[in-house]
């Protein structure tokens, strides 16, 4: 990607970003201020329709549960059922029975007044005995279960046979004598569509709906059930995991909102005590929710159009502007490449002229060397690339010249502003001899074709990297003995350590010349390091190239090999430690020289050098102890 194409992405992303920011951040404070309102008003509403519908049905049933408890104390009731036995053919008792049910029909309004014997299973109606209840017939099921029920009154929704088989809601109070001894039940009865006309009712004027349920979740009355034909909130899954909120707070009301499957309200919930009863009333926000996303959306379709259009506005302007900077750069940069250029030409080996945005050489000279390597002509770039690097650059260097030079990397390097890369690289121009080289690549946008180019300058660097491994080498051997030294010995074993491959082991070997002390005392310290350096020299004809042996003391030395076995390992040092005890002449007289060695196996001796070298060092004591000219194992 060019310069100016980069600045002008840069300029449109910042302008976007701007423009794109502060409508995020007014549309979400504004939408989160219109959401807070208007969850405030749907609360509002609900807790308010809410408590409408409370009162009015606390208000309903009152008083029919307080007429049901009064005709359930009425004495004169009840001497009507001491005496039913023994008049259960007098029309005359019947016809009591009827009008007294009759006169509080007529007196309250109620769609039904009835009563029900508990000795004789007589069922009085206002309209005289309609039928006699059997156990076990499932529509006199009420009854028994009510008999069996401790409470003094309550509600059931059932169809009035009495009545037309209408839906009806049922209060029914226990009769009882002196003894507590229940002698009937009495109630009274009003149809549910009057209920549900009033639910109805609330629902239409606050957008909500409103249901009576019992504690299980079954949907006593709602605008289109009820308890006759059994719905349970619970069947669909919808509220499964409200069921603690809905149904078990009697002493409060219950609000929360609640979302389940895409849909998302406000649900009120109150105890009616009279009726054992929950009122649950709920505000379902989907289609407002839906319609407040909707609008955001919009809003967003219409920035983007802000955007598209401002996009085009700035690129058009910057695009002329870049035209006329081009025109006046372009001469400039021309001459400052062929300045260059000539410049270079007296520095490096060979400059070659690549067009990277086309993919192919420039000029005859790097056309001229690519084909000396049996590149064909009009080869692209990228392939001419791995053709040179398989027949002139040493394995190792491959890779990494392909992917430093390779057309993607250079672009990509040129668009976040690089001008130049650099790679150091073993070339050979026989297939056998190797030399160092050293590539520097001058990367530059070419106006004349909109193209970006890459100069090439090849230096040789030989003298200087031969010279580098030389200091280092310098750097890393004890002068006196030509063996690594102290601290080189040190990072190479630590390195091997670190990088060794599970259940690989080593020996770690500390060399001690025995009775040094006396060499340098006795025949000088000219003598004593000629003593050193033979040695040196001993210990290291017995070990291999990729062995590590050093000098870490004066007179002490390390050696780290690979272990392969206890018992091949004391072979090896019992000879080592046999050619060391020799004779030395030096040109102040001769000596006996021997040595004693402490040994630690890695791992089982340690983990790091410190710990193998301070191991090592007790199995050198220990040898030096008993009679030195040895060695000792370390052991735990």
């Amino acid at each position: 990607m060019s310069v100016k194409n980069n600045i002008l992405l840069r300029t449109n992303i910042f302008v976007c970003t701007i423009i794109i920011l502060g409508f995020a951040v007014t549309s979400i404070t504004s939408y989160r201020a219109n959401i807070g309102v208007f969850e405030k008003d749907v609360e509002d509403v609900t807790d308010l329709a809410s408590e409408g519908i409370y009162y009015k049905i606390d208000s309903i049933f009152t008083k029919p549960v307080n007429v049901s408890l009064t005709m359930a104390n009425d004495s004169l009731l009840k001497e009507f059922l001491a005496e039913e036995q023994s008049r259960m053919e007098d029309e005359t008792f019947i016809k009591s029975m009827r009008d007294y049910l009759y006169a509080y029909r007529e007196k309250y309004a109620y769609d039904s007044v009835f009563l029900v014997s508990a000795q004789t299973g007589r069922y009085y109606h206002f309209n005289g005995l309609d039928r006699v209840l059997e156990q076990g017939n499932p529509e006199n099921t009420w009854y028994y279960d009510f008999i069996a029920d401790p409470h003094e009154y309550s509600l059931n929704i059932d169809n009035d046979e009495a009545g037309d088989n209408e839906i009806t809601i049922f209060i029914n109070c226990k009769i009882k004598d002196r003894d507590g001894t229940v002698m009937g039940v009495v109630g009274v009865g009003f149809r549910v569509d009057y209920l549900q006309e009033l639910l109805k009712s609330y629902e239409d004027e606050f957008n909500v709906r409103a249901r009576l349920a019992d504690e299980n979740g079954v949907v006593e009355i709602s605008t289109h059930h009820t308890s006759y034909e059994p719905v349970n909130l619970f069947d669909d899954g919808s509220y499964d995991d409200m069921r603690d909120q809905l149904l078990s707070g009697r002493e409060e009301m219950q609000t929360f909102w609640h979302t389940a499957d895409r849909s998302r309200g406000y649900m009120v919930s109150r105890y009616i005590e009279n009726l054992d009863w929950y009122l649950l009333v709920e505000n379902d926000t989907t289609d407002l929710n839906r319609h407040m996303k909707e609008s955001l959306e919009q809003g967003i379709a219409v920035i983007l159009m802000i955007v598209a259009g401002v996009l085009f506005t700035i690129t058009t302007v910057i695009r002329r502007y870049n035209a006329q900077i081009i025109e006046l750069t372009t001469a400039r940069e021309r001459e400052y490449n062929k300045i260059r250029q000539d410049a270079a030409k007296e520095l490096y080996e060979n400059i070659y002229e690549l067009d990277i945005t086309h993919n192919c050489a420039v000029g005859e000279n790097t056309e001229r060397y690519f084909e000396s390597l049996g590149v064909p002509v009009k080869t692209p770039y990228s392939e001419a690339l791995n053709i040179i690097a398989d027949k002139q650059i040493k394995e190792e260097y491959r890779r990494g010249y392909v992917d430093t030079f390779s057309p993607e990397h250079v672009m990509e390097a040129y668009s976040q502003g690089v001008k130049s890369l650099t790679y150091d690289f073993m070339i050979t121009n026989n297939g056998s001899d190797y030399y160092w080289m050293r590539i520097m690549a001058c990367i530059y946008f070419w106006s004349e074709d909109n193209s970006v180019r890459m100069t090439i300058y090849r230096q040789n660097i030989d003298e200087v990297k031969r010279q580098e491994t030389k200091l280092f080498e310098q750097m890393q051997s004890d002068p006196l003995t030509g063996l690594y030294n102290k601290a080189a010995t040190e990072e190479m074993i630590s390195e091997q350590v670190k990088g060794a491959e599970p259940g690989s082991s080593y020996a770690f070997l500390i060399l001690d010349i025995d009775n040094f002390k006396h060499v340098n005392d006795t025949l000088g310290h000219s003598a004593g390091d000629f003593v050193i350096s033979q040695f040196a020299q001993n210990i290291q004809s017995h070990f291999r190239e990729g062995d590590i042996v050093g000098r870490i003391g004066g007179d002490e030395f390390a050696v780290f090999i690979p272990f392969t076995g206890m018992e091949s390992l004391e072979k090896k040092v019992q000879q080592l430690v046999a050619d060391l005890h020799t004779c030395i002449t030096t040109e102040a007289g001769k000596c006996n020289v021997s040595a004693s060695v402490g040994i630690a196996i890695y791992p089982g001796s340690g983990m790091d050098f410190e710990t193998l070298y301070k191991n090592a060092d007790l199995a050198l004591y220990k040898t030096k102890k008993r009679e030195k000219n040895g060695y000792t194992v370390f052991k735990k």
